[in-house]
């Protein structure tokens, strides 16, 4: 995030560094200048080495991070555990992640042009000003190549090794979704004020009918099924261009609408501010996979290896439905909801992941919002 000869304060951010399951800033430990770039972008290096040399421009020095000086970075990494800078490709400059000059930047932003379509002609692929004139003037003409970040290329080794390792099933089921009228009469807000969102209330009935489908909560382990004994439910969250984070409610079996609402919203507020600790990334067993727009009937999810299962939430929809009133069918106004799973096929077969889905469905029928709200 910074040059040699720029002036830092302390506690900025000057660069970002990536481990296995999240990236975070390193804040400057002292105000100063940067005089020097020990470890360049895309380098691996050891917890603790030193990253910069910052001075006050007279010869006094200081580094980042030394062992005495620089607080931890926002997100911990294990002790074990290398860390990694961005690769070349990927920009330090600004967030669209290309190499221009704040003035190069001005121009193609008063034109109205997006950098990543320019194809700079400057060294290390940087964009001149005479590349922005032009492609202000005549506009993008070439195809570019956008580096995946760090967090897209986790994603993209952990779900090639999942679909390739795991034999995948899948069942979707609708189920009746009038609970979320409830939700609706109550303001979707819990009684210490957290929000409630679909997706909770669902995550509520799936965890209480995981209890009775214990190895759809585990691990396969060759000859063996490690069913485990804490529910730690998996919330899959997109992070721009992080790619697919997945932050964890700890030992959610137990918990009241209100908490798992409450819980839910601390994981949401620290994903937006780029707040989660390794921590928070580890220990699912169990995830599950929102509606990414209201017009969404279902998603066929990749298992979050090692688990064996994962569930999908598509949106509720008003819908006309079929109903005996008296002995007479007619036709009422109504809310569905269809529930997809995703399961290893080595541990669980499509009647075992039909009947979950159907005591979710019952589950979630049962919830009493007045009383878990």
């Amino acid at each position: 995030m910074k040059q040699v000869g720029d002036r830092v304060e302390r506690d900025e951010p000057i660069c970002e560094i990536s481990t296995d399951k999240v990236d975070s800033e390193m804040p400057s430990p002292s105000a100063g200048v940067l005089l020097q770039i020990v470890a360049q972008e895309g380098d691996t290096v050891e917890v603790g080495a030193r990253l910069a040399v910052i001075g006050d421009g007279d010869g006094a020095t200081s580094a980042a991070p030394s062992s005495d000086a620089v607080p931890a970075p926002a997100a911990p990494t294990p002790a074990a555990a290398p860390t990694t800078t961005p690769p070349p490709t990927t920009a330090t400059s600004g967030a669209t992640g290309v190499l221009a000059s704040p003035v190069v930047r001005r121009i193609l932003a008063d034109g109205n042009v997006d950098p990543r379509t320019v194809r700079g002609s400057g060294a290390g692929g940087a964009i001149t000003r005479r590349d922005a004139e032009r492609a202000v003037a005549n506009g993008p003409t070439d195809d570019v190549a956008v580096s995946l970040s760090n967090g897209q290329r986790r994603m993209a080794a952990h779900m090639s090794l999942s679909a390739q390792s795991t034999p995948h099933g899948f069942v979707a089921i609708e189920v009746d979704a009038s609970i979320f009228d409830a939700v609706d009469a109550v303001g979707s807000v819990s009684s210490d004020g957290s929000p409630i969102s679909d997706e909770a209330v669902v995550a509520l009935a799936a965890v209480r009918a995981l209890g009775e489908f214990p190895t759809l909560n585990a691990t396969f382990a060759g000859d063996e099924i490690v069913e485990h004994r804490a529910i730690n439910l998996g919330f899959a969250r997109t992070a721009e261009r992080d790619g697919m984070l997945v932050p964890v409610v700890h030992a959610a079996a137990g918990l009241t609408l209100r908490a798992l609402a409450r819980r839910l919203a601390d994981l949401e507020d620290r994903v937006d501010t780029r707040q989660l600790t390794t921590d928070d990334l580890l220990g699912g067993t169990f995830t599950l996979i929102p509606a990414p727009s209201m017009h969404t009937l279902f998603v066929q999810p990749i298992i979050i290896q090692p688990e064996v299962a994962a569930l999908s939430v598509g949106s509720p929809r008003r819908v006309p439905v079929v109903v005996e009133r008296d002995g007479a069918l007619v036709v009422e106004p109504g809310r569905r909801i269809v529930l997809g799973l995703s399961f290893d096929h080595r541990v669980c077969d499509p009647a075992t992941a039909g009947r979950y889905l159907e005591r979710v469905g019952d589950l979630l029928a049962s919830i009493d919002v007045e009383v878990e709200r």
